[in-house]
């Protein structure tokens, strides 16, 4: 058993972690791609245990209770989406990113209100491409600050940058090019990592949705670095709640 402490800094509502990141620190126990499934809010500046179970899985517990459960997976998305540097920059105009307009401008990792080098203020836009599927895409230049002790970006803000475009692009509406307004709370994510950036290289997140089901909502996304590197890919699942429960209130 280890101990897990999600900082605040490490928001997405504004009382509980970010899921990109909260996955990203119990997939750290993982030794391949991992799948893991948010069971309740993680909570904030509170020692967390993690727990490796007899079957592999590894377990995030809040005082007993459940809050993440983890796994090995395998996976291939069925398509991978790229885009080059100046597309992503030109998508991210189109972003909805206003302080009046976003859903949790303190995000850790979409929020516009988070400073340069604090939040990775990432915001995704849609791209302006002609297809059934609509792509969003957005730019990230790693702060030296995320990086791990080998010198290299840590893999939890691999899995936090993958995390937030996914949910815009569940939201995207195509035929309208506007975004809807359906709180979404991420429920599962799956990430594979192939290589990890160094702080300050530009990378390209691509971020597109795959289906609906009731609730459900789910979206890929992948990273590479400007060179068309793949970095690493996602596959998650978002589920559409209440407002109230968005924040944290029901």
């Amino acid at each position: 058993m280890t101990e897990i402490i999600i900082d605040k800094r490490y928001c997405g509502p504004p009382n509980s972690g970010n899921g990109g990141y909260v996955c990203g620190r119990l997939a750290r126990h993982i030794p391949s791609a991992a799948e893991v499934t948010l069971r309740a809010p993680p909570p904030l500046d509170k020692p967390l245990d993690a727990i490796a179970r007899d079957d592999g899985t590894w377990e995030l517990r809040d005082a007993g209770k459940t809050v993440a459960t983890g796994r090995a997976v395998s996976f291939e998305l069925a398509q991978v989406e790229t885009a080059t540097l100046p597309e992503a920059r030109a998508a991210e105009l189109l972003a909805l990113f206003r302080p009046d307009e976003h859903p949790l401008p303190h995000c850790f990792v979409c929020g516009p209100a988070r400073k340069e080098g604090d939040g990775l203020r990432i915001f995704a836009g849609p791209l302006n491409r002609r297809g059934q599927t609509p792509v969003l895409a957005a730019s990230w230049a790693p702060d030296p600050n995320l990086a791990a002790e080998d010198g290299l970006i840590a893999p939890e803000f691999l899995w936090s940058a993958l995390d937030c475009p996914t949910g815009f692009a569940c939201n995207y509406d195509q035929q309208s090019s506007s975004f809807e307004k359906t709180p979404l709370l991420l429920g599962r994510m799956s990430a594979r990592i192939e290589a990890r950036p160094r702080p300050d290289e530009p990378c390209i997140i691509t971020a597109w949705p795959t289906g609906r089901d009731g609730r459900k909502r789910t979206a890929d996304a992948a990273l590479h670095d400007e060179a068309g590197r793949l970095l690493a890919v996602a596959r998650t699942t978002w589920i559409a709640v209440e407002r109230e429960v968005q924040l944290g209130h029901g």
